[in-house]
């Protein structure tokens, strides 16, 4: 079990009416006063697009005081204000402070590698190293970057709040991070996960909780859609491609 990093989250007063967020159906438990039980080494958020999971996980991270463009609480850049409010109206329950945090997303990771190409220019010029390895993040592949900021920078005993890593890897690359993501759980570590790949969701233990129209729920792996869409594709590819061009005549 984790040491409660981040328990459970709670809207401590209610949205605004005119906000989008009032009508965004996922968010309608935590609108009817229930709490999100979180309190797992590894939590899944999954869902279409559109469905609310970058908005829930970004509210968290707000509400635990990551910079909104990803980084840790000592991020301070800004590239673009859109963030939600969400995290406002948040409460994010926890018995337990960790050492080290890290808000990554996908979307805007270019501006956090930036960020800190800034401000390690001198240990790279002399090649002592950076926290997050010895070469800077924009010489390398997205996929290679991204691992290496997990692999460098993630220290242990830490909270990490990811948001559809898996645009950045191949298939391979997102069994290397199960891999880090079980060691810094050996680690005292806890992880919130906003994510489409099944890969990624297959972790032991794991809390998968689906954010739809019926609101949220928590499900079990091979009840996802992500995972029986995948098998069945898997298993007989011709059949699901025969079915699908044969709904769009424009293919």
């Amino acid at each position: 079990m984790t040491k409660g990093y981040i328990r459970e989250i709670f809207l401590n007063r209610p949205l605004p009416e005119d906000s989008y967020l009032a009508a965004l159906p996922a968010l309608a438990p935590l609108r009817a006063g229930e709490r999100l039980d979180l309190n797992a080494p590894v939590t899944f958020l999954v869902g279409e697009n559109g469905s609310g999971k970058s908005t829930l996980l970004e509210g968290v991270a707000v509400a635990m005081g990551f910079n909104p463009e990803g980084g840790t609480r000592n991020f301070s850049f800004s590239t673009r204000d859109t963030h939600s409010a969400l995290g406002d109206y948040l409460t994010v329950s926890r018995s337990a402070y960790p050492r080290d945090g890290f808000f990554l997303r996908a979307e805007s990771f270019y501006n956090t590698a930036s960020y800190l190409e800034d401000a390690y220019q001198a240990e790279l010029h002399l090649g002592t190293g950076t926290p997050y390895g010895m070469r800077s993040l924009h010489a390398q592949s997205h996929g290679e970057s991204f691992l290496a900021l997990v692999q460098n920078r993630f220290g242990g005993e830490g909270v990490y709040l990811l948001d559809e890593p898996e645009a950045a890897l191949s298939p391979a690359r997102q069994l290397t991070l199960l891999g880090q993501i079980h060691q810094l759980v050996g680690e005292d570590s806890q992880f919130l996960i906003a994510t489409h790949s099944p890969i990624l969701m297959a972790y032991p233990g794991a809390y998968l909780y689906l954010l739809s129209e019926g609101g949220i729920q928590r499900v079990d792996y091979r009840e996802t859609e992500h995972y029986l869409l995948t098998k069945r594709f898997l298993e007989d590819p011709e059949r699901m491609l025969r079915y699908l061009f044969s709904e769009d005549d424009t293919i």
